[in-house]
């Protein structure tokens, strides 16, 4: 097994979803598709969209408050900040830096995770797992938000009604039950252009069948090495955090594993394809509603053309009974810090995104299992 030592406590969760909501209807009346494809082909019904005067780190600053609150937390108590976004406000300085000033979080470590497309979010969470093994850090801020829709070709159906925008955050600190901590995980990598975004600002190109073929393969083979890893037999595993991407794809891989649909939360039908954030709105949309019966295990997956990983997670978790999505913040905008009247800064960031041509007490314990290239954990719930 190759879990780490020092129990990992999931304490809150928040998510924030742009108001727009864009139908299929509305696609179908600019593109050669129709609601019939979409939902036969995706199990899209709708995503989200945000605003043009919106950036990344808004949606950033806007899931965290909620997440920072259920935890119990403040701004102040965060050890460290890590993002996972592809779709950053700008090179430099990095979004997780823009969110720590955003929040006032003083004296946060800041780092962005931002070169495995979807699989980023999930990685951030692996390493924000790592820090409170060591006295460096307690608290960490994880964070997954993407605007995906911005940065698709707006002629093109077949990555067009695929993406959404939002994001998702998720508190970890360290915990007190001897029996929490990183159990296990399986990483891997593979080149492929089966995605990609070619040099001088074009647009994300995807060949749709070369992605079913490597999602369908990679994600069931991941979750079972993972598991093995874990010594969590897979049919243990009560919950299963997959990457939003199609519902199709989440149904098929779940059929390999002999696993019922009923297991993994969805979110795509509603929200689309959001990226590095899909994982984590699944995972505020069950534990953030208090809906873990006890003595579960939960697993989460994620995974990208080029990246994939499955840790399995060991973690007591406190997590209040929440409203889930159906009540996650869906502000236009983020509450402004002091200096937003400043010229030329706009939302939680300095400058608006701009990419691919684009503006861009517990009273008893639940065992919890979360794959996705992260992993099973373990924790109370507030019941």
């Amino acid at each position: 097994m190759t879990g780490l030592p020092v129990p990992v406590a999931i304490t809150g969760t928040g998510v924030h979803l742009p108001p727009e909501v864009v139908t299929n209807a509305e696609l179908a009346a600019t593109l050669d598709t129709s609601d019939e494809w979409i939902v036969s082909r995706t199990g899209i019904r709708a995503r989200r969209r945000l605003a043009p005067d919106r950036a990344t780190s808004d949606m950033c600053v806007a899931a965290a408050r909620p997440a920072l609150a259920a935890a119990g937390v403040t701004a102040r108590d965060v050890d460290a900040i890590i993002v996972g976004p592809y779709t950053s406000d700008q090179p430099l300085p990095s979004t997780a830096l823009i969110v720590k000033e955003a929040l006032g979080a003083d004296r946060a470590l800041t780092l962005d995770v931002t070169q495995t497309a979807c699989a980023n979010g999930v990685q951030a969470l692996f390493l924000a797992a790592h820090l409170p093994q060591t006295s460096a850090a307690r608290t960490v801020l994880v964070l997954a938000a993407d605007c995906a829709a911005r940065v698709t070709n707006s002629a093109d159906r077949t990555t067009r009604v695929f993406f959404g925008d939002a994001a998702g955050a998720a508190i970890l600190t360290r915990a007190s039950a001897p029996q929490g901590g990183l159990l296990g995980w399986d990483f891997g990598s593979e080149l492929s252009y089966d995605v990609e975004i070619p040099a001088a600002g074009e647009y994300p190109k995807m060949n749709g069948r070369a992605v079913w073929n490597t999602a369908t393969r990679c994600l069931p083979d991941s979750i079972l090495r993972a598991t093995d890893n874990a010594a969590v037999p897979v049919e243990e595993v009560t919950h299963f955090f997959l990457h939003q991407a199609n519902l199709n794809i989440i149904q098929a891989a779940l059929d390999k594993l002999g696993v019922p649909l009923a297991r993994a939360p969805i979110t795509v039908q509603s929200l689309g394809n959001t990226g590095s954030a899909g994982v984590f709105t699944a995972l505020h949309e069950r534990f953030g509603a208090g809906r873990s019966p006890p003595e579960t295990r939960t697993w989460c997956r994620r995974s990208a053309p080029v990246s994939s990983g499955a840790p399995c997670v060991s973690a007591t978790c406190d997590v209040t009974r929440g409203p889930g999505l159906a009540g996650a913040t869906r502000r236009t905008s983020c509450p402004e810090p002091a200096d937003a009247a400043r010229p030329g800064f706009r939302g939680a960031g300095r400058l608006v995104s701009r990419w691919a041509g684009q503006n861009c007490s517990p009273d008893w314990t639940r065992r919890i299992a979360a794959i996705s290239p992260l992993g099973l954990c373990r924790r109370p719930l507030t019941p």
